[in-house]
């Protein structure tokens, strides 16, 4: 090859790769947009907050929540998906939308793990198993004997179809041979509703979402559907330590990028991020909303990932769930 036409190859690499080696250089040249594709108010926009106030302090912009609610989280992680990958637009993202809405929704208009670059795991919101103050069941042993006595009769209520309070509980009945009523609601709030007035039996629901009901004795708590009990929650045993195995269903949070971002600024963010939730303050104040952190950086998130996508898609398609 000639000297001429090595220069010119050169020059034309040169030209493709400089505006990503430029963008990494100059980041972050603009505020950050941290999309969070729910309602503002919950505890998934409180903990957003909490961390984008961090973050600004740690990478020199400010780092501002912006709410894109609609399709189950799709229409807000759609935006990101598509926005310019130059790390000025990231993402609070969950189970729901990074995972289960792959075979849940007909088009959500992304690919949750081709469209995405991890930048860390944050932890979860524990399932917790719930029930109306006078149902004759004390125990997860209780309730199953109950369940398989008269099945179908028991109800238990859910955020809607397909939602994680859902699922949660397609899992365990298939793990305890067990069979209920879906009574779906739309949101938290009808649900715990009914459940404190003794019109549901039973839901499998986010911890933050009962917890002040079960410490006002307004609904009784038989487990967590985790691997640990939550400090929060220190009275609330496990469905481990009560015989039930491979049904933990744990609701997991993590931020995300656009995954053409350039390296150098997914770690820039990435070491941003972790080292926001670190800080005592945050650490606690996402702690008392009944959140358990379990940090995990890109590495250790990407293999995570992928055994949750794989295992609620087996449990969806059991349940006979079908995309919307």
């Amino acid at each position: 090859m000639s000297l001429t036409r090595r220069s010119t190859l050169g020059l034309v690499a040169g030209a493709v790769f400089a505006p990503t080696i430029l963008r990494a250089q100059s980041f972050p040249s603009q505020v950050i947009t941290l999309v969070v594709p729910y309602p503002a108010g919950g505890p998934t926009d409180a903990i957003a907050r909490l961390v984008a106030q961090e973050m600004a302090g740690s990478i020199g912009q400010n780092v501002i929540v912006e709410n894109r609610a609609g399709a189950s989280g799709a229409v807000g992680t759609r935006a990101v998906a598509r926005a310019n990958p130059d790390g000025h637009t990231i993402i609070f993202g969950n189970n729901q939308t990074h995972g289960n809405n792959m075979f849940l929704l007909k088009e959500p208009g992304y690919d949750a793990v081709k469209d995405f670059a991890p930048l860390c795991g944050v932890g979860a919101f524990e399932h917790a198993f719930v029930v109306r103050n006078d149902l004759p069941a004390k125990s997860i042993a209780e309730l199953v004997a109950l369940a398989k006595a008269e099945p179908g009769k028991l109800n238990y209520g859910s955020t809607g179809v397909g939602s994680g309070s859902h699922l949660a509980m397609e899992l365990f009945m298939q793990r305890t041979g067990i069979k209920m009523t879906h009574v779906p609601f739309r949101g938290a709030a009808p649900l715990v509703q009914e459940l404190v007035g003794g019109r549901i039996d039973i839901a499998n629901s986010t911890l933050p979402s009962v917890l002040s009901q079960i410490q006002a004795g307004s609904m009784r708590a038989l487990a967590l559907a985790s691997p640990e009990r939550n400090p929060r929650a220190k009275d609330i045993p496990t469905l481990r330590e009560q015989g039930v195995s491979d049904a933990d269903a744990d609701s997991w949070a993590a931020f995300f990028a656009p995954a053409a971002t350039p390296a150098p600024v997914l770690d820039t963010l990435s070491r941003s991020a972790i080292a926001a939730i670190a800080k005592p303050a945050v650490t606690e104040a996402i702690l008392k909303l009944g959140f358990t952190l379990k940090v995990r950086d890109p590495a250790a998130f990407k293999p995570y990932h992928q055994q949750e996508i794989a295992t609620w898609k087996g449990i969806i398609e059991a349940a006979g769930v079908k995309p919307e």
